[in-house]
């Protein structure tokens, strides 16, 4: 039987596999060795860089606006707070997303991450104090170390604990900045507090050597004297921005002022000198009474140059307030007066019952004119309210303050509140300003805008809005009350909306007269970032467009 011919192919000899199998091989290697010839994307190595040049990159992508440390432009009142709620928490996003990027970034932003904590709540305390405990507890390193900058500003309801506080502060030692706005919670009806978190203990861990800047609040009625005590270690050499306030009124000064006995206060007056040397304060801000007054009197402040004074008890002819300004006047260059004249006129006028006292006494005395100008000859800056009225004696101006009517030597005045009195205006009401003007383009108010429009552009012309604001800004420009004078300033930033974005011409039609009577007697009208206001730039603000862009600048 003869094999077929598939059977003959299925049994092809040896030689011929060995053949296709050798040129299976070789179509391999040309396969491969066009694989391995093709260029290969360059790996190059990235560059070491020192952790030491990490932080610092890290520091200044931190740096929102400013540095938060750097306090030196703050120490003008004329400078408006240059950290707002909103940019803090706006920064804090940034370092904390450089902070989650990797282990050895993390190491490097904690530092910047708690340099400047921000306390708008009370639970927020609570948080901190309680990761402070941990972290000492577990045996980390602590956080509070890289504390710097402890800010605590809530709402009444949201006070914080003295306790979380005291806990914050004990784990905080390289704290130089400490601010207290009215928000520690303080009981004069609790049984029994705990000693460590009483006032004066938390006062002896923030007054070390290396505070710069201290805004403290006493919430009793412990004398000013003996709450302030810890100062009169004179551990506080490097402190350059003081701020004392009081919540409670002293009974026992008041019942000393309401005695009306100038001998008595004189003799009281000398037993509450204090021994307390701050040599490197520059300014000072309080907000407390006559007797207050009279103790920091007794304060060697050498380089006090800055100072914004507010009385509490409106006691601006007291013994205390003159003693005071007749040990520290001289050296002011800067003086800020917090009550406007309107208050204390009308605090005269009602005669309260310290002053009936005084009367009652000195029937045929009179209680001579406060010489402000004498106590502070070298001042160069002043800053007053808008929320100023006639006197009587005086009826032909209006006196930027009825403190200092005149000073030979000052050279800029700052203004606060004037958008208060443009608000006041009766032809430029606070409603049709928000609805007409705030939004134009809102179909919904079109009646009122029509209305506001045609009553403001009928009276434009026929007399000066807000005429008593510009009576006070005119006496300003008397060459016999203020020769010197060569900057106003507004210090207000709604005044500055209200001038720049979408303006109501009745705003308008005033700063364009206030402008150019400042320019009439050579003098600069300034906004609250110290840019001069010009002819020009009001024109540009009634510009379509001008309001869209100068929202973009301040937001």
């Amino acid at each position: 039987m003869q094999p077929s011919a598939a059977h003959h192919r299925l049994d092809a000899p040896p030689r011929q596999k060995r053949n296709v199998r050798a040129l299976l091989v070789r179509m391999r290697s040309k396969l491969r060795r066009t694989r391995v010839q093709e260029p290969e994307p360059p790996h190059l190595p990235l560059p070491f860089i020192p952790p030491e040049v990490w932080g610092i990159i890290i520091q200044h992508a931190c740096l929102y606006n400013q540095d938060p440390l750097d306090t030196s432009r703050e120490l003008s009142f004329l400078e408006s707070p240059s950290t707002q709620l909103a940019t803090y928490r706006a920064s804090m996003a940034t370092k904390k997303s450089l902070s989650l990027v990797s282990r050895q970034w993390n190491a490097l932003a904690r530092n910047f991450l708690y340099e400047f904590v921000w306390i708008s709540r009370a639970a927020q305390a609570k948080a901190l104090a309680r990761t402070l405990l941990m972290e000492y507890v577990e045996n980390l390193p602590s956080s509070g170390k890289s504390i710097r900058r402890l800010h605590i500003e809530t709402p009444a309801l949201e006070r914080c604990a003295p306790a979380d506080l005291r806990t914050i502060l004990d784990y905080s030692p390289h704290l130089s900045i400490y601010s207290d706005h009215h928000s520690v919670q303080r009981s004069i009806y609790e049984d029994a507090p705990d000693p460590r978190c009483s006032p004066e203990e938390i006062l002896k861990l923030v007054a070390h050597p290396k505070i710069r800047r201290l805004s403290w609040t006493s919430y009793d009625d412990v004398p000013f004297e003996l709450r302030m005590a810890p100062l009169g270690s004179n551990l506080t050499t490097r402190l350059e921005y003081l701020e004392l306030s009081s919540r409670s009124p002293n009974l026992f000064n008041l019942n000393t002022i309401l005695s009306g006995s100038s001998s008595s206060s004189t003799k009281h007056f000398e037993h509450l000198q204090m021994n307390v040397h701050l040599p490197a304060l520059r300014a000072l801000k309080v907000s407390l009474d006559n007797n207050t007054f009279a103790v920091l009197a007794s304060w060697d402040m050498p380089n006090l140059t800055h100072l914004s004074v507010m009385s509490s008890d409106f006691s601006y002819t007291g013994e205390g307030f003159s003693r005071f300004f007749q040990a520290h006047g001289a050296k002011l260059i800067q003086l800020e007066l917090g009550h406007s004249s309107s208050a204390l006129e009308e605090y005269y006028l009602t005669t309260p019952l310290h002053l009936l006292v005084l009367q009652e006494q000195n029937q045929n005395q009179q209680q001579p004119a406060i010489p402000l100008a004498e106590w502070c000859p070298n001042l160069r800056e002043f800053i007053c309210s808008a929320d100023a009225e006639w006197h009587w004696q005086s009826p032909d101006w209006i006196a930027p303050h009825i403190l200092l009517p005149s000073h030979p030597r000052v050279e800029l005045i700052g203004i606060r509140d004037i958008n208060t009195r443009l608000l006041e205006d009766p032809l430029t009401p606070l409603d049709a300003y928000n609805t007409s003007y705030a939004h134009p383009y809102d179909c919904g108010a079109d009646a009122l805008k029509e209305d506001a429009l045609f009553d403001a552009l009928m009276c434009e012309d026929a007399d000066t809005p807000c005429f008593p604001l510009f009576e006070q800004i005119s006496s300003l420009l008397r060459r016999d009350a203020f020769p010197a004078l060569r900057f106003v300033r507004d210090l207000s930033p709604e005044s500055h909306r209200m001038r720049t974005v979408r303006p109501h011409p009745r705003v308008l039609q005033f700063w364009r007269k206030a402008v150019a009577r400042c320019a009439e007697r050579g003098v600069w009208f300034e906004d609250c970032t110290g840019v001069n206001i010009t002819q020009r730039a009001l024109r540009r603000a009634t510009l379509p467009g001008a309001a869209d862009d100068e929202e973009a600048t301040w937001s």
